[in-house]
């Protein structure tokens, strides 16, 4: 479903937006399996936690045709095209992984930015595989934060987060629930308090570059085509 101008003007004003479908129940299932299944067979690129354990695969989108089916769905797409336009490729070396948070894990509370500079941001899309709430440490956002100036990436000083974290907001999202994100906003999520996991896989879009001559294989076409208007021919 493609959004209304009132929720691009939204989107553009407070960097996110909470998808209004949510991925089919079948789907869900589908992706959560093949998630675990590659947690037990310890199948790299992974990131692990202090303790040795998976909590991060890296690389989805080549790993199960499920990843990349649920990554180009219209329930996907169709948003993303009012905001990127009708030309969208899915970004494979940034994000394109499935995130386990699990209650025992403890990280530092900051915040973060996807990208540094507003030049070629990227729109990140979170699908969540189990619900997450304000318990098991939802993801949180600083409504309009993406037009601030260019900032390093993560920012857990605390001198330069205090006043940002107590303009966070909790974004608790539903299983299968889809949320959108401009990639300068700056967002974190909290601590799992709860006994239970909290699992959801990430993906990062953005429109195609048309002054771009060589094609980029960390770079998939997903929707449209690479159209190109540079001032010199292309290079083959």
């Amino acid at each position: 479903m493609s959004l209304t101008s009132e929720q691009v003007h939204l989107f553009r004003h407070n960097g996110f937006h909470k998808l209004k479908n949510r991925l089919p129940e079948e789907l869900v299932e589908k992706l959560k399996e093949a998630i675990w299944r590659n947690i037990r067979e310890e199948v790299e690129p992974v990131v692990r936690d202090a303790e040795g354990r998976i909590i991060r695969l890296s690389g989805v989108v080549d790993r199960d045709p499920v990843f990349l089916k649920t990554a180009t769905c219209p329930l996907v797409l169709d948003p993303l095209e009012s905001l990127l336009g009708p030309n969208i490729e899915l970004i494979k070396n940034r994000h394109n992984h499935a995130t386990l948070r699990r209650a025992s894990e403890h990280r530092p509370e900051g915040l973060h930015r996807d990208v540094r500079q507003w030049s070629r941001t990227i729109f990140t899309v979170i699908f969540y595989l189990e619900e997450t709430t304000v318990e098991n440490g939802c993801t949180q956002v600083v409504p309009g934060s993406h037009h601030f100036p260019g900032v390093k990436g993560r920012l857990y000083d605390e001198s330069v987060t205090r006043q940002l974290l107590e303009q966070a907001v909790p974004v608790p999202m539903s299983e299968g629930g889809m949320l959108v994100i401009d990639s300068m906003i700056m967002h974190g999520v909290g601590r799992n308090r709860t006994d239970g996991t909290r699992m959801s896989m990430t993906m990062g879009y953005h429109s195609v570059d048309e002054i771009a001559d060589l094609e980029n294989p960390h770079r998939m076409l997903v929707r449209g085509e690479r159209p190109y208007d540079g001032n010199v021919p292309r290079r083959q």
